[in-house]
């Protein structure tokens, strides 16, 4: 395959134009802009009738093609005089000749989006129908086209028309240049959305031989978790679980990396507890500082503040139901990055009005915390891919392994604490009483210490709130992990705790069980562990 050696030109003017779209949003403005320009117009099946009914003047493919459509419309635009047209470098003789002995005419404009896949998929049609709106010819010559964009000007988003209905009818090398890399992402893009349709929801491959994830950009942020840092935030293409991604955005400052971060480690741990009692969530750099359930929002923000009233100063809140406006009073007692809720009333949009640059995010629906899907995290030269930890622990799945069984209330304590635990970086330990956090330990090099900060933190508290004791007296602790040694317990019951929660499974348990014991405490194994980095 040669290479051409005459540079393109920079103004291409368009004489022929193919158009071939599934979204006619635009479609008859920009025919009629380029027919007042004598342009020759060629289409397909539904495109060229929506044209005529518009009084343009259109030919078939197939009067240029020699063939029908054929195979239910499968086979149409798959032809030498079309991709010849598309194809040809129009200064390179050979080329030239080529297109003279075969009749085969230029093509300097080609409009075309693709069948609608992934909202069939999204509607839940049958596999047939997806399969049927599978795009062929479209990628092909949307491909065609933007190879050659030295010649010719390939549009494959109605939004672009304006700008091909401004030139006049001569489009730049820039402008070119720039569509045709629209073009070959919009149309892999389309494949990966396929790729993705086999192997996630007609294969059941988990970890396919090669993943493809389809995602548009929506839109760039100011910079990354750093200013020298750069940054977007992207959605996936086709269709996606509502989360913090697609919230909206209702005032505020625009959202930084990571407001969206934490936001979204907020809104995974209230998620937690979308069925369950009105629960508030407090995050500080991705993790939680206060959680809390309460009859009322406001009892449970209450309560979720006490726990660290220091660290919630910047946070980020996410709730399990709309607010209210006494609620958003609260919360605005203190200076507060981003509120997230599924829905909020007048009372509380109103009185976060006057915090301008607080941001307040409507979710809708929470997401559903035992939902499946991919993690991935990128890693020099590669890509680490795992399934969503979405395990979760009920009564049923403990296993009372010392001399006391736990109370209802110490049972129900620990699986609050287990429930936050899950999501608060490794190490973690949390203590928790009557439904909220006491103290919270994260991201330690060693268990043992995460248990001694969480339990300072709730002294500390404690010392501010006036109260007579902190909140880790009568406590149960959940620890992410097993505890290697004894000594991490020890520091638990040296802070007041009553009850333990832990995956167990270290070659030391029968030495941490002994010490439960010995202390008084009673303790349940999950066999489910909630590494978090």
């Amino acid at each position: 395959m040669k290479t051409p050696t005459t540079p393109a030109p920079d103004k291409v003017t368009i004489k022929r134009a193919l158009l071939s779209v599934s979204d006619k949003s635009g479609l008859v403005e920009l025919g009629q802009a380029l027919a007042g320009w004598g342009v020759e117009l060629v289409s397909t099946g539904g495109t060229a009738k929506a044209l005529r009914e518009a009084g343009l003047e259109v030919k078939d493919v197939s009067d240029i093609t020699g063939f029908p459509e054929m195979m239910d419309g499968r086979v149409k635009t798959l032809h030498p005089m079309v991709h010849g047209g598309l194809l040809s470098v129009r200064d390179d003789p050979e080329h030239a000749k080529a297109m003279t002995d075969h009749g085969i005419g230029a093509i300097d404009l080609v409009v075309v989006n693709l069948y609608p896949f992934a909202q069939t998929v999204a509607k839940g049609a049958g596999r047939d129908e997806i399969i049927e709106n599978i795009d062929i010819g479209g990628p092909s010559m949307v491909r065609s086209a933007a190879k050659n964009h030295g010649y010719v000007t390939i549009a494959t988003d109605p939004a672009d028309y304006a700008e091909i209905i401004a030139s006049g009818g001569s489009t730049s090398l820039e402008t070119r240049k720039r569509f045709a890399a629209k073009a070959f992402a919009a149309t892999a893009t389309y494949d990966a959305m396929i790729s993705s349709w086999f192997a996630f929801g007609d294969q059941q491959q988990l970890f396919p031989e090669a993943l493809s994830v389809p995602l548009r950009k929506a839109e760039g942020l100011r910079y990354g978790e750093n200013p020298h840092q750069q940054a977007a935030l992207y959605v996936p293409a086709g269709p996606a679980a509502r989360g913090i991604a697609q919230a909206t955005q209702i005032q505020g400052k625009e959202l930084s990396y990571n407001n969206y971060n934490d936001a979204d480690a907020a809104l995974e741990l209230v998620s937690e507890f979308r069925d369950g009692p009105p629960t508030v969530v407090i995050v500080k750099h991705a993790n939680p500082c206060g959680v809390a359930t309460a009859d009322t929002l406001i009892e449970a923000y209450e309560a979720a503040l006490a726990c660290d009233s220091v660290s919630a100063f910047g946070g980020i809140i996410a709730v399990n139901r709309p607010l209210d406006g006494k609620t958003a009073e609260a919360i605005s007692g203190i200076f507060t990055e981003v509120v997230a809720a599924p829905d909020a009333d007048d009372d509380a949009k109103a009185v976060f009005a006057r915090k301008k640059n607080l941001r307040l995010l409507l979710t809708g629906e929470l997401p559903d915390p035992a939902r499946g899907g991919l993690m991935m995290k990128t890693i020099a030269g590669g890509m680490l891919v795992q399934s969503r930890d979405n395990g979760r622990i009920g009564e049923a799945d403990l296993k009372v392994v010392t001399k006391r069984a736990p109370t209802d209330q110490e049972l129900k304590d620990c699986l609050f604490a287990w429930t936050v635990a899950k999501h608060v970086k490794s190490n973690a330990i949390v203590y928790a009483k009557g439904g909220a956090t006491a103290g919270v330990g994260a991201g330690q090099m060693n268990r043992l210490e995460s248990a001694r900060i969480a339990a300072w933190k709730a002294k500390d508290a404690a010392g501010k709130a006036g109260w007579a004791e902190p909140r880790t007296i009568g406590s149960a602790v959940a620890s992410d992990a097993f505890f290697p040694f004894a000594d991490g317990l020890l520091a638990a019951v040296e802070a007041g705790a009553t009850a333990v929660i832990q995956p167990g499974g270290s070659i030391r348990d029968a030495e941490v069980i002994a010490a439960a014991d010995e202390a008084g405490l009673a303790m349940v194994f999950t066999n489910m562990r909630h590494f978090r980095h």
